[in-house]
C-alpha cells in the first residue's frame, strides 16, 4: 500500500513539474530520498533474514531429533531448495541408492528455487511442470548448454489431467524422485498419479493441522490457493494416502513444509520408525526464515 502511494505521489509531482519547471530539482531530491529509503529497507531485511537463519539453525541443531541417526533433519542443506530439501534428498538417496536419476517436479517456481535445480547440476535429467512460464528462461539456459536433460509443460494441472500430461512428456512409470508442491490441490494431484511408481516423493503438507488429524481441502479442479490456511492436506492425510499407494512417511523438513516418502520395498531399516505423522510431524517454523504468515481461514469440512 505504501509503495502504491509513493508511486501516485511521484506521478502527481511529475505532472506538476511539467507545468512548473522549478519543481524539477525537488522531484530529483524526492527520487534520491526514495532510493535511499529502499536501500535501507533492503539492508535491514537482509540483516533480519541472516539473524533469523542463524536462530533457526541453532534451534534445529539443538533439537533432540537431530541427534538420532535415522532422522533426516540433521542433513538439511539448501543450494536451490528453500527449506533444506537438497540435503535431505541427498541423504535419502545415500541410504537407498539411485537408479535412473530422473526427477519429476510439479510446481517449480522460477526454476532457481525448487527441489530439482540442484539435481540438474549433478547430472540428473527430468521434467518440470508449472502453471506459470516464469521458469522458461532457466530451462532455456539448461538447453543452451547443449545437453538435452530437461523437458517441461506450462499449464495448470489437476487430478484428472496430470497423468496424461506426464505421459505426453515421456515420464517413465518408475523413476527416482517426484516432487510435488502446487499449494491448493497437492493431495488430490498426488492421488491422480497412482499409475506412477517413483522411488521417493517429496510433497508439501499443511503444518497448521495437528499431526493426528486427517484433513484435506475439498477438491475442485480449478481451485487455487488464496494465501490462507485452507489449503493442501494434513500430514496424517498424506501418510494415509501414501500408505494406500505403497509409500511410507520417513521424515519432514524442520520448517514444517515438506514431507518425504519412500516406496515400501526400499525402506528396509534405513529410516526412523514408526512411519507415522505423529512420529515425523514438524510444526510450522517457516516464519523464522521466510517471515510470511498464512492468514486464518475457515477450513473445508467434508463434502
Amino acid at each position: 500500500m505504501a509503495k502504491k502511494l509513493r508511486y501516485r505521489l511521484r506521478e502527481k509531482m511529475q505532472r506538476m513539474a511539467r507545468k512548473l519547471p522549478f519543481l524539477g530539482p525537488l522531484l530529483v531530491a524526492v527520487d534520491q530520498q526514495n532510493l535511499h529509503l529502499l536501500q535501507l529497507q533492503g539492508a535491514l531485511a537482509s540483516q533480519i533474514n541472516q539473524q533469523a537463519f542463524v536462530a533457526r539453525e541453532q534451534l534445529r541443531m539443538a533439537s533432540p531429533r537431530c541427534a538420532e541417526p535415522l532422522r533426516l533433519c540433521a542433513h538439511e542443506a539448501s543450494v536451490n531448495s528453500q527449506n533444506g530439501e537438497d540435503g535431505i534428498l541427498a541423504e535419502i538417496f545415500n541410504r537407498i541408492g539411485e537408479t535412473d536419476r530422473v526427477f519429476v517436479e510439479i510446481g517449480v517456481g522460477d526454476g532457481l528455487e525448487n527441489n530439482s535445480a540442484f539435481l540438474l547440476a549433478q547430472g540428473w535429467r527430468g521434467f518440470w511442470v508449472d502453471g506459470s512460464a516464469n521458469f522458461l528462461p532457466i530451462a532455456q539456459r539448461v538447453l543452451a548448454r547443449g545437453v538435452d536433460r530437461l523437458r517441461w509443460h506450462v499449464g495448470f494441472v489437476d487430478r484428472e489431467t496430470i497423468a496424461p500430461i506426464l505421459s505426453e512428456l515421456g515420464v517413465p512409470t518408475e523413476f527416482d524422485l517426484l516432487s510435488l508442491d502446487i499449494d491448493q490441490n497437492t493431495y488430490h494431484v498426488w492421488d491422480g498419479l497412482r499409475s506412477l511408481r517413483p522411488r521417493v516423493v517429496a510433497i508439501e503438507y499443511n503444518a497448521a493441522i495437528p499431526a493426528s488429524v486427517d484433513w484435506k481441502v475439498n477438491y475442485s479442479p480449478d481451485r487455487v490457493w488464496a494465501a490462507g490456511q485452507n489449503y493442501g492436506a494434513s500430514l496424517k492425510a498424506l501418510e494415509r494416502l501414501g500408505a494406500e499407494m505403497g509409500y511410507r512417511l520417513v521424515g519432514c523438513d524442520f520448517n514444517g513444509i515438506n514431507a518425504f516418502f519412500v516406496r515400501n520395498d526400499l525402506v528396509d531399516s534405513h529410516f526412523a520408525e514408526p512411519y507415522t505423522a505423529e512420529n515425523h510431524y514438524e510444526p510450522c517454523r517457516h516464519l523464522l526464515v521466510h517471515q510470511t504468515l498464512h492468514s486464518r481461514d475457515l477450513l473445508d469440512s467434508p463434502d
